[in-house]
């Protein structure tokens, strides 16, 4: 083999390597959508178009008021078969009281858009426009509030309903530096990597304060032992891995209390409150969703590890498939 040769394969191999690091690194990074949102104090995100795998072959959405027939008609965008992700920053209101109540949101939606019509809504509703990085931003007046939208790719839209410009700005800057494969919000640099891989949906953060009410945080009507500030790491993924489907899926909420002797007091009050929920869940009708209901408590479980409570179980996706 010649010099040149051996030079010529190792330039290639050199490539070939930053390649496959750039890859690797790529598939450790939040998924795109989620990157672009700004800093907040909780962040949700939702893999709809792998949800979807779930959903029966014959699952018909229900059925929609007019007037919001007529929005989907006009922005020619179906919700339940064209939005494929969903990113969501929670940002805490300092006035609970106030015009956004205790929460704003800015989002990023990963959707099959029709840009020209989506645009021509926007124009038509809109009270003002800002051109911004080269972006148009719309505000739309909805229930005593503004909220802002722009379309900031050919598949992906931003809103925020936030009381200022900063945050649809921050993820039009974001969208500047998306190639980038740890860019993000600090809250994602450090829960992200908590996440479990191949994750349908997951949460980081403060994301109980969308479910709270007087200081405590309510799922399906029971109030949970935990604070509505308190950082959370939760995640729906599949539990049984097999090629071209999913066997089950796997829910865990971890918390991270104030203190050990705090995770513990927790620990105990949420076992409680498990073994509650699936007395009152027996005698439930046998409905499909009822039935995938009583499958979660039954498998729900409570653990604590230091200062982290974390609650898992299992459903199987035969279960979820007839809901």
């Amino acid at each position: 083999m010649s010099r040149r040769t051996r030079k010529t394969l190792l330039i290639v191999a050199g490539v070939l390597l930053v390649l496959a690091i750039a890859v690797f690194l790529r598939s450790k990074a939040p998924p795109e959508a989620a990157r672009l949102l700004p800093e907040s104090d909780g962040i949700i995100y939702f893999n709809l178009k792998a949800i979807r795998t779930f959903a029966p072959k014959d699952f018909k959405p229900p059925n929609r008021v007019p007037e919001y027939q007529q929005f989907v008609d006009a922005i020619g965008i179906d919700p339940e078969r064209d939005i494929e992700q969903v990113a969501i920053s929670l940002h805490r209101m300092p006035d609970p009281n106030g015009p956004n109540g205790p929460v704003a949101y800015s989002m990023v939606l990963v959707a099959k858009i029709t840009g020209p019509r989506l645009n021509a809504w926007l124009d038509a509703h809109a009270t003002s426009r800002e051109s911004y990085v080269g972006h148009t931003i719309y505000s739309i007046p909805s229930d005593g509030r503004t909220v802002r939208v722009a379309q900031i790719g050919y598949d992906m839209v931003a809103v925020s309903n936030t009381p200022t410009t900063e945050q649809i700005h921050s993820i039009l800057d974001r969208h500047r530096a998306a190639a980038l494969p740890f860019s993000g919000s600090s809250l994602l640099e450090r829960h992200f990597h908590e996440v479990p891989l191949l994750s349908l949906a997951w949460g980081v953060g403060q994301i109980g304060l969308p479910f709270s009410e007087s200081g405590a945080i309510h799922v399906f009507g029971l109030a949970l032992p935990l604070e509505p500030d308190s950082t959370i790491i939760a995640s729906i993924a599949p539990a049984l891995p097999v090629p071209g489907s999913f066997a089950a899926l796997r829910f865990k909420v971890e918390e991270i209390a104030p203190s050990q002797d705090k995770a513990s007091s927790q620990a105990a009050d949420l076992a409680t409150l498990v073994t509650l929920a699936r007395s009152l869940a027996q005698p439930l009708g046998q409905t499909p969703a009822n039935d995938a209901f009583r499958e979660l408590l039954k498998t729900a479980e409570v653990t604590q590890h230091g200062e982290r409570v974390v609650v898992t179980a299992t459903v199987p996706a035969s279960t979820l498939a007839h809901l």
